[in-house]
């Protein structure tokens, strides 16, 4: 089961992101962009997800992913740390949020992280 403390550590592992709290939760950007979230009680995290992949997302998994309603507008979706196989995915998570925040000079210099092969 991954926790808070994992989505910390894997989130600040990527190139150029910091922590800063806001709306009083930890918040994860790169390169000053907002590119995950620990809401609340930290049980879960928002990262950024395309609206046309998040309807797909929420009913293919919904005991690991849900819309909250005050994001319905913004290309965000919840993930419920628990439903989370293992830290990698939770990797995959985070780097895939981190690729849609962060500016062209990153993603070419960390081509590992940059767009996945097919997209």
């Amino acid at each position: 089961m991954q926790e808070a403390e994992d989505v910390r550590r894997v989130a600040l592992s990527l190139p150029d992101t910091t922590e800063k709290i806001a709306w009083s939760m930890p918040t994860f950007r790169v390169a000053g962009k907002m590119f995950a979230t620990l809401p609340e009680d930290e049980t879960s995290m928002a990262v950024r997800c395309p609206k046309e992949e998040r309807e797909e997302l929420v009913l293919s998994e919904p005991d690991k992913f849900w819309i909250a309603d005050h994001e319905a507008q913004f290309a965000w979706v919840r993930v419920r740390l628990a439903a989370l196989e293992d830290e990698a995915e939770l990797r995959d998570i985070l780097a895939d949020s981190w690729r849609q925040a962060a500016p062209s000079r990153l993603l070419d210099a960390y081509p590992e992280l940059g767009v996945p092969a097919g997209e």
